[in-house]
């Protein structure tokens, strides 16, 4: 496979993972490098993991996981926005990531949106077996990519959080939750 058709599909894998560190950026008062850069660990941690298993698990699988993966990624994204949302309405003025409300950037939150994030990369491991191309390639272009899109994204999420506050909390929440919708709809072929 074409070194920039790999690129691309890292890219498309790490827009879902861009979005979420946006969205989770926006909840902190003021941002610490460390916590983007766990998050950018995590999201292409995981990014990378997910094809790896996608190929192991090879064509056995491939119709159990097509029928559940959306399922699974719409339920982890619409209840982990749905609790930022609700959060984002809840909190006082004064509280800030690490205070009573949940911190995207907490480890158990963050492997969870994590997870959530990269199932798609699951299918995109079985899909490389079964075109039987190498998976270490595109594996480290896809982890990289999504870790400097994650990074990056927690960075913007930040500078904008500083001038919305609490409605960009809202904001991510409803940004998860539409993802979540995007993916189910998209493999129920309503979108």
């Amino acid at each position: 496979m074409p070194a920039l058709e790999i690129l691309l599909i890292a890219l498309g894998l790490s827009m879902d993972a861009f979005a979420v560190a946006i969205a989770s950026g926006a909840t902190m008062k003021r941002l610490h490098l460390p916590d983007a850069l766990k998050m950018g660990l995590f999201f292409g941690g995981f990014q990378a993991l997910m094809p790896v298993l996608g190929w192991g698990a090879g064509l056995s699988m491939r119709s159990f996981i097509s029928g559940w993966d959306h399922w699974i990624a719409f339920g982890l994204l619409l209840g982990v926005g749905g609790k930022m949302l609700y959060e984002a309405f809840q909190m006082k003025e004064e509280e800030e990531c690490g205070g009573p409300k949940t911190c995207p950037f907490d480890t158990g939150t963050l492997t969870v949106l994590a997870i959530a994030t990269s199932i798609d990369a699951l299918a995109v491991g079985l899909t490389f077996s079964l075109l039987a191309l190498s998976i270490i390639g595109p594996v480290l272009v896809i982890g990289l990519v999504t870790f400097f899109m994650s990074v990056a994204g927690v960075k913007i999420g930040s500078a904008g959080g500083h001038f919305f506050e609490h409605k960009m909390e809202a904001a991510g929440g409803i940004i998860l939750i539409v993802i979540g919708l995007k993916i189910l709809l998209g493999h129920l072929g309503l979108f």
